[in-house]
């Protein structure tokens, strides 16, 4: 039997124990609680407080393209987009069906969609419809309890002011897919996220980088099923979740003057084909437009597939910028490079003649004039004015198509001109090392026939045809050509400008250059075949040409054009330089399949009627006068251009952009450099900007 004292004894010993374990029990809870509360305790706030929030991307607004004169061409509007967060997506089948409802489409359509980022983390948003009504939004945001994980994005969306007026030079932007994301990262070095747009093509896509902004983010507090409660700032329960504000990208101001550009829009109407008008003293691009074009604007508010297949499996080829992405042989619109070079290698000068009957025969073969009955005795400056090819065979049969080859080449002709802006196409000017090693045939005779009036291998861009009549105009001055003037911030600073770049000049004599002046001037206005073009007070030095897209026999050479299928019928090709007294503006025009050069002959007179009459009212009076007191050819006289406000953004755009940089009421500058609205975008001539 144990005694009182053991029975303590042993009492004693369990209580210890027991205390012993509560004691160990104790410290190894609060150790643990020191552990997750203090040692790891932020770590574990920051996965509780990242449970709770929601970090939503904020799209920084893409920068501003302006005109030369401060006219909105490129701004933002707001699209709203449908999006579904897998991770907060319950009773899927259920909401997917009810979403479907919503946005008139098809659950199955909803699947596929998710079904193609299924590889992405859950918590990242899926756009399942972009672009959706408002009405879509209102209903989707008062049945939010019935559409977990489902909630709408607002998205800065790309409106284009004159929409497929400028498509081709502007460019458009597009959603970056999967498969090219890797790439587009290693090219630009650049963090591209999955559902961001890049510039495709234009200016949009050279200055992409610059125009693009940097994007921002927001913290939204939501609830379990993931909709949104509240917006989140840094505070004593958030401690440390700052919001990114998003950064608007910066703004570009061309050298394109809107009027000049929708002269030249509007007068294409109907016709597919190209124009081009180009400053003679900078280089600078005043018009550039391509037709058939295509709405910018849809690339930015979600593609549908039907419309890209329209554009891409339009024959007319509505992508493509013909301006400079497409070569056209230039008919006789290359006449006076063959003049140039015949006086001054003295194959030819001004008393040289020749008699056109019609044809030229060279061996076996006869090579025909355009007009059959012929031109009679015809000189140099006769030739380019009734623009007689007979007299340009006789000179393809003594000079050398190197010959040819050289002073091309010195005009911008057969090379890029490096104007910015993507997928600029060279043209062709032929040698005989050219033929040589294309064909492994020497250069024939009969070849430098045809070349001397712009057919066979000459090919060149409406953008090079403009160039070449611009330095005849200035006297050998061969300006790179130019479409941007600066880049800026929307505090005005401007970031970089782009100044005039002379690639060479070279000698021409005054003797030859006055001849082909002459003959130009003279096919515009004195009985020449531009003469249908001939306007008031533009004082147009003109060439038209002609140029066969398919050959004909000699039983056929002779039909009437318009009899053809269309697909067959000649180019029409017009370029020209104005006023002829004392040039400011070359252009150059190309309607394809238009028959003849005077079908191009309106856009050109319209593009430089436009201008005279913005920047040069004066100079265009004073021409006026001229041709009522009858002069045969114009004197120069002292000019005084007309410069509309140059562009000097306000600091506090807040009357004019919301807190996003979505612009929300256009405007133009004042005299003052003041932004005044504009309810709707009318140009009244250049006291008032462009």
């Amino acid at each position: 039997m144990f005694g009182e004292d053991d029975l303590v004894k042993s009492h004693q010993e369990r209580s210890d124990i027991i205390f012993n374990i509560i004691v160990i029990a104790f410290a190894v809870l609060l150790a643990r609680l020191w552990y997750l509360q203090i040692y790891r305790g932020k770590q574990f706030l920051s996965y509780s407080l990242e449970n709770r929030l929601r970090k939503d991307v904020v799209r920084a607004p893409r920068g501003m393209i302006f005109s030369r004169n401060n006219v909105l061409l490129t701004h933002n509007i707001p699209r709203f987009d449908a999006v579904v967060t897998p991770q907060y997506l319950e009773s899927s089948d259920e909401t997917v069906t009810y979403l479907a409802v919503i946005l008139g489409t098809t659950p199955e359509s909803i699947r596929k969609i998710m079904k193609r980022y299924e590889g992405q983390a859950k918590y990242i948003p899926v756009v399942v419809k972009k672009n959706i009504s408002r009405k879509e939004v209102a209903i989707i945001e008062t049945e939010s309890k019935d559409l977990p994980g489902v909630s709408v994005e607002t998205f800065i969306s790309r409106e284009y002011t004159d929409h497929d007026s400028g498509a081709h030079l502007l460019g458009y932007i597009s959603e970056i897919s999967q498969e090219k994301l890797p790439r587009l990262r290693e090219r630009d070095k650049y963090d591209y996220k999955q559902g961001d747009f890049i510039g495709q093509s234009g200016i949009e896509q050279q200055f992409d980088l610059e125009i693009r902004g940097q994007d921002g983010y927001q913290f939204m507090e939501v609830d379990a099923r993931g909709r949104a409660r509240r917006h989140i700032s840094s505070d004593d329960l958030y401690s440390g979740i700052e919001n990114k504000v998003a950064e608007p990208g910066k703004n570009v101001r061309l050298t394109i003057d809107r009027d000049v550009q929708l002269a030249a829009y509007h007068a294409l109407e109907g016709k597919d084909g190209a124009a081009i008008a180009i400053d003679t003293e900078t280089g600078e691009v005043i018009a550039m437009v391509s037709r058939p074009a295509f709405d910018p604007a849809n690339f930015s508010t979600g593609l549908s597939s039907n419309y890209w297949g329209s554009l891409v499996m339009d024959e007319k080829r509505p992508l493509r910028d013909r301006t400079i992405q497409e070569h056209y042989s230039p008919g006789s619109t290359f006449k006076p490079l063959t003049a140039i070079a015949a006086l001054e290698e003295g194959i030819v000068n001004e008393k040289t003649t020749f008699n056109c009957n019609g044809g030229y025969k060279m061996g076996g073969r006869v090579f025909h004039c355009w007009k059959k009955e012929g031109h009679g005795a015809v000189d140099v400056v006769k030739a380019l004015r009734v623009s007689c090819d007979v007299y340009f065979y006789n000179i393809g049969n003594k000079i050398d198509i190197d010959v040819i080859y050289k002073y091309a080449t010195l005009f911008g002709m057969g090379q890029r001109s490096g104007i910015i802006l993507p997928r600029e196409t060279s043209g062709l000017i032929p040698n005989k090392e050219w033929k040589l090693k294309r064909t492994g045939i020497e250069w024939q005779k009969g070849e430098t026939l045809s070349c001397v009036i712009g057919q066979s291998f000459i090919n060149v861009t409406p953008l090079q045809l403009a160039m070449f009549y611009s330095t005849m105009a200035n006297d050998g001055k061969l300006w790179r050509p130019h479409v941007v003037k600066e880049v800026f911030s929307n505090s005005g600073q401007v970031l970089k400008r782009y100044e005039p770049e002379m690639i060479h000049q070279f000698k021409i004599s005054k003797k030859t250059l006055d001849l082909v002046h002459e003959g130009l001037f003279d096919t515009a206005n004195a009985g020449g075949t531009a003469g249908a073009s001939k306007g008031i007070g533009i004082q147009m030095a003109a060439k038209t040409g002609t140029a066969q897209v398919i050959g004909f026999s000699a039983d056929k050479i002779f039909n009437k054009c318009e009899g053809m299928p269309f697909k067959f019928r000649n180019n029409g090709l017009f370029a020209a330089y104005a006023p002829a007294g004392n040039p400011k503006i070359a252009v150059s025009v190309v309607i394809e399949h238009g028959c003849h050069g005077t079908a191009g002959g309106p856009v050109a007179k319209a593009m430089v009627s436009a201008y005279l009459n913005k920047y040069y009212p004066a100079y265009q009076a004073k021409i006026m006068a001229q041709e009522s007191a009858g002069l045969t050819y114009p004197e120069v006289v002292e000019d005084n251009r007309v410069n509309p406000v140059a562009m000097i953004p306000e600091a506090s755009p807040e009357d004019f952009y919301d807190e996003q940089g979505v612009l929300v009421k256009n405007f133009i500058l004042d005299k003052t450099g003041k932004r005044v609205p504009l309810e709707k975008i009318l140009e009244t001539g250049p006291s008032d900007g462009e």
